[in-house]
């Protein structure tokens, strides 16, 4: 199978090179391929590493947000993140900025009952409510995060055009309602970008870590708060928006941004079926409510 995207494969020998280029102490750890995404593949180094590199050149400034931000947040958050513990730089094996991140032993929320995701919302609720403070004017620059919705009408109705969704019409017609709520009119807040249950790391039935913050940027929280949808059922949507406390408006376009969210996922369903799964709950929860 083919990835839509990739634009460099990450091997293992070419894992084993950069790392004894770069940090030879690490390069005869034990290495395990441990997935590709839409930008990065992770590599397990070791026990207690993980090595993440861009598949696509798009990808390679996340991760440099990433190295620069990261150990701003990280100590303001309530849960660990992927602070990167080592960085690798471009060379004549591989071309772009690479890091090394702690390895969490826990599993992606998606691979967990959606109803048993309840028991830790208020757990993602507390991170957004550490993470929502305003941002500096350096905070980098998202055109796809935290930005107004109302615009996005024309790429998803595209998408939607594309994917011949049953339920395409009630889609549209629902986010252009939710889409014409009042915009953000408060700070830039620092914002994750990319909160999907894919992003959520759960250990004992307990929210171990978010990964992932590629997306990260400023602006409205309302397209982080899509994940109220896209991760939980109405139980769990109830017990995070209690603890967070969003005014309605915001409330609303983060629905919107969840329909948006949940399309975007969906693109790719042969290559990525989990996130497509993701997806399809998504769009079925913010249908419902």
């Amino acid at each position: 199978m083919v990835h839509p995207l990739l634009e460099i494969e990450v091997s293992e020998d070419l894992v084993r090179t950069l790392l004894r280029e770069q940090h030879p102490d690490l390069a005869d750890l034990p290495l395990a391929w441990a997935g590709t995404g839409w930008d990065n593949a992770l590599w397990r180094v070791g026990d207690q590493l993980t090595a993440r590199f861009p598949v696509r050149a798009v990808a390679a400034p996340m991760v440099e947000h990433e190295q620069r931000w990261l150990p701003v947040l990280a100590p303001r958050l309530p849960v660990d993140v992927p602070t990167p513990v080592r960085v690798g730089v471009p060379s004549s094996t591989y071309p772009w900025t690479w890091s090394v991140v702690p390895w969490f032993d826990a599993v992606a929320a998606h691979h967990t009952p959606v109803a048993s995701r309840s028991a830790w919302a208020s757990q993602l609720a507390e991170v957004f409510v550490a993470l929502h403070r305003p941002a500096p004017d350096d905070a980098p620059v998202n055109a796809f995060r935290g930005v107004p919705i109302a615009p996005r009408e024309e790429p998803l109705r595209e998408r939607l055009e594309r994917l011949a969704l049953p339920d395409a019409d009630r889609i549209l017609e629902r986010w252009r309602d939710l889409a014409a709520t009042p915009a953000w009119d408060g700070p830039a807040l620092w914002l994750h970008g990319d909160p999907h249950p894919a992003n959520l790391l759960v250990h004992d039935g307990r929210l171990r870590a978010v990964i992932d913050f590629g997306d990260v940027t400023s602006g409205d929280p309302a397209s982080d708060l899509s994940t109220a949808w896209l991760t939980f059922d109405a139980d769990g949507r109830a017990g995070f928006r209690d603890r967070l406390g969003p005014d309605d408006a915001t409330w609303r376009r983060a629905q919107a941004w969840a329909l948006h969210m949940a399309v975007v996922l969906q693109m790719h369903p042969v290559d990525h079926p989990a996130l497509a799964e993701i997806g399809r709950h998504g769009i079925a929860q913010a249908l419902a409510d």
